[in-house]
């Protein structure tokens, strides 16, 4: 991710990475007996990434500036060399197996969602009943040390590995006081977290019911999980309805076009893509869709990647107005590819458009149609009051 660009990872703090968008993974292409051979020593290990990344990568790499590097290596000279990707990254088998628990809605840590700053990490939301508002962590509190180490530099996966671990064990951050600017350490027992991934309700504004729809992350399943919130808030008399993407780092590609068919009709263009060696695909909604309603999304600058995705698809399919600031500007979608000892890379390996055609990344994110800042944390949400009464004057219309 950019430097300070705020694409609120959950942590186990659950490293949602820099959520790739398409997600898959294959064995390596030498015979079993022969890979394990082959790939005992790191030299192997690293020739079998050279590999992947040198067929798959979606713009071409030569070897030479591979053959040199680790595994880590490998993913931090392509982000170097190609300064619009920050997504390509090593997974160790540990960390892809945190990834994973994360994509499944799951994970054993401490129960926060961060974003990158300066000194470190800023905690964005606390999960309720987590380990982490049992120690009095807030958002705006600030981490910035793990284990007695500062992780001022530190990307969020680095931070994240730090901070997981197995269910029952201990981990000592520093944290510095949103409010007062104290720093002080905090030994926190990790606990197995599950995402309160949607969360939906009715509000009444100027005499009308309003259905306000929150979503987290775009992990698997989610797409029915906001059917049933939106069928639920208009069984509740729900007039129209408020999609909630702030905060929401992205995740799995197929979400975003099965999330968007909740909303649109049969065939509407969602996203389109561009690789190298995936060639170009354009997704569109299969059906299945809800009774169409007013609709307006609130974004922030923590929207990116899937999330950013809907919002483009709503906005340009239904002409759904988007409220909040403006999103993180992600333009590239990843993919796995398995490696021998259990670990992985993820590939940036093309590029995405949205229905008008528009790479997020250059055109520096989705913008809004009413730009207002808010905070979902606090009582008083100007960003949400404000959507509440766009959508409001949009069913009085």
């Amino acid at each position: 991710m950019s430097g300070r660009g705020a694409v609120a990872f959950a942590v186990g703090l659950v490293a949602f990475l820099a959520v790739g968008l398409w997600l898959g993974g294959h064995p390596g292409s030498l015979p079993e007996p022969l890979r394990d051979i082959f790939v005992a020593e790191t030299g192997g290990l690293a020739a079998e990434a050279a590999e992947v990344f040198e067929d798959n990568y979606y713009r071409s790499v030569g070897s030479k500036e591979l053959s040199n590097a680790s595994l880590q290596g490998m993913a931090r000279e392509l982000r170097k060399r190609h300064k619009e990707d920050h997504y390509t990254e090593y997974f160790s088998p540990e960390a892809r197996e945190a990834f994973n628990q994360s994509i499944e809605g799951r994970f054993s840590g401490v129960g926060v969602t961060i974003a990158p700053v300066k000194a470190g990490v800023e905690v964005s939301k606390v999960f309720p009943h987590s380990p982490a508002q049992a120690a009095g962590l807030e958002a705006g509190d600030v981490i910035v040390s793990v284990e007695g180490k500062p992780i001022a530099g530190k990307n969020t996966t680095e931070v994240g590995n730090h901070v997981r671990g197995p269910e029952g064990t201990q981990v000592t951050i520093g944290v510095r006081d949103g409010k007062t600017g104290k720093v002080r350490e905090l030994k926190i027992t990790r606990a197995e977290v599950a995402l309160p991934n949607v969360s939906s309700r009715v509000e009444k504004v100027d005499g009308r019911k309003l259905g306000y729809v929150r979503m987290l992350q775009f992990s698997n399943g989610v797409h029915a999980e906001i059917a049933k919130a939106v069928r639920k808030v208009e069984g509740e008399g729900a007039e129209g309805i408020a999609v909630d993407l702030r905060g929401n780092p992205g995740g799995l590609l197929q979400e975003a076009v099965l999330t968007a068919g909740v909303f649109l009709p049969k065939g509407e263009v969602v996203v389109s893509t561009k690789s190298r060696t995936q060639g170009d695909q354009v997704y569109k909604t299969t059906g299945g869709n809800l009774p169409r309603r007013p609709l307006v999304v609130l974004i922030d600058r923590n929207t990116a990647s899937a999330a950013e995705i809907l919002a483009a698809a709503l906005a340009d399919d239904s002409g759904a107005e988007v409220v909040g600031t403006r999103s993180y500007g992600k333009g590239l979608f990843q993919e796995e590819h398995s490696l021998s000892n259990g670990g992985a890379v993820k590939l940036s390996v093309g590029e995405f458009f949205t229905p008008k055609g528009v790479n997020l990344a250059e055109s520096h994110g989705v913008h809004p149609d009413v730009k207002v800042a808010g905070d979902p944390a606090t009582k008083l949400d100007e960003a949400k009051q404000r959507a509440l009464g766009v959508l409001a004057a949009q069913v009085g219309g």
